[in-house]
C-alpha cells in the first residue's frame, strides 16, 4: 500500500462521526446496513450522514450497493485489513538495534 493511500484512508477516519459510522458497519459484517439503519444507530442526521458516507466511500473504507431506492453500505474489510497490515508492517524492527 502506498503512503498516500494509507494517509487518505486514515484521514477519512479522522472524524469521530466517521469513525462511529465505520465501527457500526464493521459490527454489521458483510451484510452491511442501509443508510437509515446507520443513522438510527449513530444518531447522525441524514444530510450529515450522507456527507460522511461519501468521505468513507471515496477513501475506499466502505462500499455502497444500490438496490432500487435502498443503498446498502458495507465495510471494505480487505482495505481495512491492508491498512492494519500497513501500519503494523514495521512493528518493533528497531527494537533490538542497540544490542
Amino acid at each position: 500500500m502506498e503512503n498516500f493511500v494509507a494517509a487518505e484512508s486514515f484521514s477519512a477516519m479522522g472524524s469521530e462521526s466517521r469513525l462511529d459510522v465505520l465501527k457500526v458497519l464493521v459490527r454489521a459484517g458483510n451484510k452491511g446496513l442501509p443508510v437509515g439503519a446507520i443513522g438510527e444507530r449513530t444518531k447522525i442526521p441524514a444530510s450529515t450522514l450522507n456527507h460522511h458516507l461519501k468521505f468513507l466511500t471515496a477513501a475506499g473504507l466502505i462500499t455502497q450497493t444500490k438496490n432500487g431506492r435502498i443503498i446498502t453500505n458495507t465495510a471494505n474489510f480487505d482495505h481495512l485489513t491492508a491498512l492494519a497490515e500497513f501500519i503494523l508492517s514495521e512493528c518493533c524492527i528497531e527494537e533490538n538495534e542497540d544490542e
